[in-house]
């Protein structure tokens, strides 16, 4: 069997490119470089999108500050990212540092940060249940690797894992596991 025939894609015209990042920004809140993206899709020029996202600019359904800061909340509280992930993922979409900065000082301020540790040690208790390891210090690297994949800063990581390995590990003793 052949497989069917990708249908191109219809470019829009700016004002159809306009009408459709509006209702997509009504619904859920969109970067700067998200709307770039869309319209480098449906075909529209450079100076074009840059009108268009002007008018998105102006008319405030795109604003990076209002993204960022919703973008860091949502991570923190349902992802259970870590600042180092959100802040690259972030710069991933060119929004800007000193936005990046400020949304995170702001999250983080509001969170609480016991509510945050409990987050990373849950985490990786789940990751600890599903790790394949011969030793605990093998248990322990696969547990700091994992932290660190979700962006927390490394002393936390390693303490939590260390705390993890200890009390799964009664008889080992964690003080030689740490690096």
């Amino acid at each position: 069997m052949e497989p069917k025939a990708l249908k191109p894609k219809r470019a829009k015209t700016p004002d159809e490119a306009l009408a459709a990042l509006m209702r997509l920004c009504a619904r859920a809140e969109k970067s700067a470089s998200d709307a770039r993206r869309l319209m480098r899709g449906w075909g529209l020029a450079d100076a074009d999108a840059e009108g268009v996202l002007r008018r998105l600019q102006a008319d405030r359904f795109i604003d990076d500050a209002r993204y960022a800061a919703a973008f860091v909340r949502e991570k923190l509280r349902l992802s259970g990212w870590g600042a180092y992930k959100i802040r690259a993922a972030l710069q991933r979409k060119a929004i800007a540092r000193a936005t990046i900065d400020e949304a995170l000082r702001e999250a983080l301020a509001q969170s609480d940060p016991d509510r945050l540790a409990g987050r990373l040690e849950e985490q990786l208790r789940r990751k600890a249940r599903t790790a394949k390891a011969a030793s605990p210090r093998e248990l322990k690297t696969k547990l700091i690797r994992y932290g660190l994949s979700l962006g927390h800063d490394y002393e936390a990581v390693a303490g939590t894992a260390a705390r993890i390995v200890t009390t799964d590990n009664d008889d080992t003793p964690c003080d030689d596991l740490l690096f």
